[in-house]
Order: structure tokens, then sequence, then C-alpha cells
């Protein structure tokens, strides 16, 4: 199996994590990608890039099965307000393309805020970096490769 530049830092960093393949499906969003591999669509993270107000970039980590509220979101990284940056600004500002941007591994590294729902998980799952990839790990271990935050930043 192909290695992806996440799987390679996990390795690296020594840290545990599960990898799961989609790839040759037809699986598009996240719920088909959670259905396709019959995960719990709660467990299944995307993860989302916004710009606020100041021009700061920030990253949000969410259910695949519920919406970012850019309000609540907005306000867990003292913004004013903050909108998702448009899918060709992508590439350029992470490394990744849309449908498999990952919070681990990104060009540079911005303040990052997880949905608090993720503290009822065992284990998350989210993109490995590329489409057809996926990487489970607990949060705690998420919290050692990466800075993070978690607030409550869904859609009710």
């Amino acid at each position: 199996m192909e290695k992806t530049n996440v799987m390679r830092i996990l390795d690296q960093k020594k840290i545990p994590h599960k990898v799961h393949t989609y790839a040759g499906t037809a699986a598009i969003s996240g719920t088909e990608v959670a259905e396709v591999l019959g995960q719990n669509p709660d467990q299944v993270f995307k993860t989302l890039v916004t710009v606020g107000k100041s021009k700061q970039y920030y990253v949000f980590v969410v259910p695949v099965c519920k919406e970012l509220n850019l309000k609540k979101a907005a306000n867990a990284v003292d913004e004013k307000n903050i909108e998702m940056i448009k899918s060709k600004e992508l590439l350029p500002l992470t490394g990744y393309i849309h449908g498999g941007c990952s919070p681990i591994g990104m060009k540079k590294f911005f303040t990052t805020t997880v949905d608090s729902s993720a503290q009822d998980c065992e284990t998350i799952i989210f993109s490995a970096g590329k489409i057809g990839y996926q990487v489970e790990m607990s949060l705690g271990d998420l919290q050692k490769v990466i800075r993070l935050q978690l607030a409550d930043i869904c859609d009710e």
C-alpha cells in the first residue's frame, strides 16, 4: 500500500494509527466514505480550511455528518467572522486537494480546532492526506502530532 505524508509523519513519531482505504470506490462525500468502510459517521471527521476577517487561516475538524457553524467557529478562534476558502486556494495553501485534506502535514501549521464531540469517540478517523486513504487514531495521539483545541463548532 502506498504511504502518504501523513502516514510517514505518524510512523516517524511512532504514533499508533490504523489505515483505512477506499480507493477505487465511488464514495465522494464523507458520509459516503463512512458508509463504504462501515464506519460510524460520528467518528469520521472532515478537515475544513477557513479564512478569518483578519486574513488568518484556520483549520476545523468536524464529523462528516455535521456542518461547521461559521459563527461558533469564529467565536472559537476569536474572529469577527470566518468563511470557507475557495477550492482553488486549498492546494497552494495546504499542499492538499479538496477531499484529501488532513490536519496533519500541511505546508504551514494553522490554528486547528476539533469539534468537541471527538472526545466521545475512542478513536477518530480522518483523511490521510490523499483521496482514498484515511487514518484512525485517538484524539490524545493526534494531540501529540499537532496543537489543537476543542470547541463546540457544529450546527445542532
